[in-house]
């Protein structure tokens, strides 16, 4: 076995492991030039076996051991060494790599379900353990394909030492966690996921790292992956280590991690976590706590040219995968290409969408009239990048509760609401993610300690929701004019967003065929509003293509059924308008004439 480690403070580096009873004086690497990288070969090693870097440093009296940085398996915690491992796997998803580009591309049905895989389903049976990469291959593809959603994301699988930080606090970045088996399991998972015509996301981290002493920081006794100084290599609300984005190691690495899992481990995408915690030297800083860059700014002018260099990279190697970046602010350009000076990304989630949305929907119904505003604003911003509307993880976590706790109203309102929140969300221009159990309306507040309560998923209210969930996916995919122009302008037309007094909004979505268009029709109260009188450019039948509040989806079955005739009254500017009965907290979707 060849071992080799960036140690460039080091005055020794052993190789120490099961295979020589961790003598640090067996197996001694011996430098490569002046590079700072220590490498042998170590006959006796064997796959299985597990091993550390022996790290005498330069500097007096700090010796250590460390996992290996570029360690395919670790040990599965709390132990901390690292395994040797043959990533060797039989793939059998060429159809599917050949072909996978058009399924993540901008004109694409882009559903997203986002998975945390440890607190997805257990085994109650068997100490509540989580399911195996293995187990989850079998289980997680057939519900993903009945869900109808076309990739999962999983929250971050690369080893992490603290299981209550859901993969963020990496320290394996180029090992998946052994909590739910070997390598070669969850490449098992990603080939059935791609067999059943699903693609597969994953979390990356590149902000940050765990102090923890095994792993990067301080690793040979310099803050060789860090910062130095904490008002540049700290961060204060995570308390963890900031990658030095100015070192070409440190660089390289991070872009090796991410072109490992695409080409490894073969998934489909990355979601880059935390992009603005990267491009702000003071974010979540007070005045003093930071250092401007040398133009005096708050722009971290370093990691803005490591994520432009890191997509160049991922996108001039991997035809067909996606970056998305979970980027929280109004940085101009994420999603734009780096020639027109943009970062690169292929797409942003849209924090603001999900804030805005979500805090109107905690207002009582009484009172929503004030607010339309915060469904409404989105549109001035809504193309100036590519963009993915999350109602992720993050929403139900930290005493928010769970989506459907958050509701306003009754039970039956609180029902309404929910599924009136995932109908907006499918309606609005842009790709989609939810976060599992959401899908059936969990009450608890998400625990990554325990199974969703799939328990629900099986009373009436909930598999309302599970089915309405499913015609969302269906319709989305069935219709162009729900994706095709999901980040071009001309995907979207108000007809009328200034009816406050009734808390109803319409608008039309556009494919790229002409004359060919979807309505969707909001109403943000629990009162039944008929008849209701909306312009429409085309004469003829408009067909009703999925009303919230039908019976099957746990409604009342009020709303307007089958088809509607246009009649030659002039509305909303328009020479056509459709007379409609819209349901209490209820979205209809009416599909143009031809």
């Amino acid at each position: 076995m060849h071992f080799a480690v960036w140690a460039p403070n080091s005055e020794q580096v052993s190789v120490i492991g099961e295979f020589n009873d961790w003598s640090r004086e067996a197996d001694r690497l011996e430098p490569r030039g002046s590079s700072g990288i220590f490498e042998g070969v170590v006959r006796a090693a064997r796959p299985r076996q597990m091993y550390k870097y022996r790290i005498r440093s330069r500097s007096a009296g700090y010796e250590v051991d460390k996992a290996d940085p570029v360690g395919f398996r670790q040990e599965t915690p709390p132990g901390t060494a690292s395994v040797v491992w043959d990533l060797a796997y039989d793939w059998h998803d060429a159809p599917w790599m050949e072909r996978r580009g058009p399924r993540l591309a901008r004109d694409a049905p882009v559903s997203v379900y986002e998975v945390h895989l440890g607190s997805w389903r257990r085994v109650p049976e068997e100490g509540n353990r989580s399911l195996t990469y293995r187990e989850a291959a079998e289980r997680l593809v057939d519900y993903v394909r009945d869900l109808g959603a076309s990739h999962v994301e999983f929250l971050p699988l690369a080893e992490h030492p603290f299981y209550g930080s859901w993969g963020y606090e990496t320290t394996g970045f180029f090992a998946p966690t052994s909590r739910y088996g070997d390598p070669q399991g969850l490449m098992h998972l990603i080939d059935t996921l791609h067999g059943a015509g699903i693609g597969a996301i994953l979390d990356w981290v590149p902000a940050h790292f765990p102090s923890d002493g095994h792993a990067l920081s301080f690793f040979d006794g310099t803050h060789l992956y860090e910062h130095a100084d904490p008002r540049r290599g700290w961060h204060p609300d995570w308390h963890t280590m900031l990658f030095n984005y100015g070192r070409n190691e440190v660089r390289s690495f991070l872009a090796s991690s991410a072109t490992f899992w695409l080409d490894r481990y073969h998934f489909d995408g990355l979601r880059v976590d935390g992009v603005a915690s990267m491009l702000y030297l003071d974010y979540s800083r007070r005045p003093g706590e930071w250092i401007p860059n040398e133009q005096g700014g708050r722009e971290n002018l370093e990691a803005i040219r490591f994520l432009r260099w890191l997509n160049e990279v991922v996108y001039g190697s991997f035809p067909g995968v996606e970056t998305i970046a979970e980027e929280s602010t109004a940085w101009p350009a994420v999603s734009r290409p780096t020639t027109a000076g943009g970062l690169g990304f292929g797409y942003k989630w849209d924090m603001g969408w999900m804030h805005d949305t979500l805090e109107y929907f905690r207002v009582d119904p009484l009172f929503r009239r004030y607010h339309q505003n915060e469904l409404t604003f989105r549109m001035v911003y809504a193309f100036t990048e590519n963009f993915l509307l999350p109602l992720s993880h993050d929403e139900v976590v930290y005493g928010k509760g769970s989506l459907l706790d958050r509701m306003p109203g009754d039970l039956w309102q609180k029902y309404a609401n929910l599924r009136l929140l995932l109908a907006y969300q499918f309606a609005q221009p842009g790709k989609k993610l939810l976060f599992m159990g959401s899908e059936f309306g969990q009450w608890r507040e998400w625990n990554h300690d325990e199974s969703l309560d799939w328990h629900l998923a099986t009373e009436p209210p909930h598999a309302g929701i599970a089915r309405w969930t499913r015609a969302l996916n269906r319709l989305y995919r069935a219709e162009p004019a729900l994706h095709e122009l999901d980040c071009e302008p001309a995907g979207f037309e108000w007809i009328d967003q200034s009816d406050h007094a009734q808390s109803v909004l319409t608008f039309l979505r556009r494919g790229r065929s002409p004359g060919r268009s979807v309505l969707a029709v909001f109403n943000f109260t629990p009162v039944p509003r008929a008849p209701y009188r909306v312009g429409v450019p085309d004469a003829g039948s408009w067909s009703l293509l999925a009303n919230s509040d039908a019976s099957d989806f746990g409604g009342s079955g009020a709303g307007t059924h089958a088809a509607v005739l246009t009649e030659p009254v002039a509305w909303h500017g328009r020479p056509q308008s459709v007379s409609l009965e819209l349901p209490p907290l209820g979205a209809l979707f009416l599909r143009s004439p031809g």
